[in-house]
C-alpha cells in the first residue's frame, strides 16, 4: 500500500480548487470566480487501487494585499507545506508572471520534495498566450517534471494521478476507503453558503463576511434542519448582504438549499440570519 499527502500551490484563481475536485471526483472545494476564495486548506481524498493521496488545496497567494485577512490565509499556506510528500505546482498559462507567482515560487524552490509544475487551463482558446513561458519554467532544476492539464475537462488528470503515485511512499492509508474529505458537516455546509455569498456579492463585500453552521437537526419527517450565521464587519455590509426587501439573504438562502439538497438527497430547512461581528477574524 502508498499514500501520502499532495499540496496544491499557486496564486489566486489558477484553478486549484477545481482541479482538486475533479481529481477527487467530487465537489469537496468550493470554486468561485472570486481570489482567495479558498480559506483554510482543504483535503480532498483519493483512493486507487492499494495507493491513496490526500490532495491539500490551499488560498492563493496575493501580495499586494496586506490585510489581516490576507496574512492569515499565507500563513495558512506556509503551514500547509510541511509533512507534504509531493508538490504541485499550479499555473495559468492566460496570465503573466508577476510578483505573486514570483513569491509563490520562492515558497517551494529549496523544499526538498518532488515538484510537479502543472499548467492548468490549456482548454481556454487563449491558453498559448504565456503557455511557452511556463513550460521554459518547467525546465528549472527546482521541477522534476510537468504536465498540462483541463481541470474542467479532466484532461489528462490520469497522467497527474499516475505521476503522484509514483513519487508516494509504502504506507497506510489515512482515511477509509469511500471517504473523500476530512471536513465535518458543519464545515461543508458553511463553505457551500460561502460559495453563494461570494457569488452574488461584489467587490470588498465577500471578504468581510465568515458563515458559521450553529445546528444541524436531523428531523422525523426525514428533513433536516440548518440554523447559520453569516458574520460580517460592518453594518453597512450587513446591510448589503440582506439586501432591499430582504431579498439578498433570500437568495443566498435558496441556492445555498437548492445544493444542500441535491447533495443530501433530501429536504432541507435554512435558518439563516446575518450579524456584525467586526472580531470574527481576529477568531479565523
Amino acid at each position: 500500500m502508498k499514500s501520502g499527502f499532495a499540496v496544491l500551490i499557486g496564486r489566486s484563481n489558477v484553478g486549484k480548487s477545481t482541479l482538486v475536485n475533479s481529481l477527487v471526483g467530487t465537489k469537496v472545494a468550493i470554486t468561485t470566480p472570486k481570489p482567495q476564495t479558498t480559506r483554510r486548506p482543504v483535503q480532498g481524498v483519493l483512493t486507487q487501487g492499494d495507493s491513496q493521496v490526500v490532495f491539500v488545496d490551499t488560498p492563493g497567494i496575493l501580495q499586494k494585499a496586506k490585510d489581516q485577512l490576507t496574512q492569515k490565509l499565507t500563513t495558512y499556506v506556509k503551514n500547509s507545506l510541511d509533512g507534504i510528500d509531493v508538490i504541485l505546482y499550479v499555473v495559468d498559462p492566460m496570465r503573466e508572471i508577476g510578483n505573486e507567482e514570483k513569491a509563490t515560487l520562492r515558497l517551494i524552490k529549496d523544499l526538498p520534495q518532488p515538484k510537479l509544475l502543472v499548467i492548468n487551463k490549456i482548454d481556454d482558446k487563449k491558453s498559448n498566450k504565456y503557455i511557452d513561458f511556463y513550460r521554459d519554467l518547467g525546465e528549472e532544476d527546482y521541477f522534476d517534471s510537468v504536465v498540462e492539464v483541463s481541470a474542467t475537462r479532466r484532461t489528462n488528470l490520469d497522467i497527474l494521478t499516475r505521476w503522484i503515485f509514483a513519487h508516494l511512499e509504502e504506507g497506510q492509508w489515512m482515511y477509509p476507503e469511500g471517504q473523500m474529505t476530512n471536513m465535518r458537516p458543519e464545515e461543508q455546509i458553511a463553505e457551500i453558503i460561502r460559495e453563494k455569498l461570494f457569488l452574488r456579492l461584489r467587490q470588498e463585500v465577500p471578504y468581510s463576511t465568515h458563515v458559521e453552521v450553529e445546528a444541524i437537526e436531523q428531523r422525523k419527517s426525514g428533513s433536516m434542519y440548518i440554523v447559520a450565521k453569516i458574520k460580517t464587519t460592518d453594518e453597512r455590509y450587513k446591510r448589503m448582504i440582506i439586501g432591499k426587501g430582504g431579498q439578498g439573504i433570500k437568495e443566498i438562502g435558496q441556492s445555498s438549499r437548492k445544493e444542500l439538497t441535491a447533495i443530501t438527497n433530501q429536504k432541507v430547512f435554512l435558518d439563516l440570519t446575518v450579524e456584525t461581528d467586526p472580531h470574527w477574524i481576529d477568531r479565523f
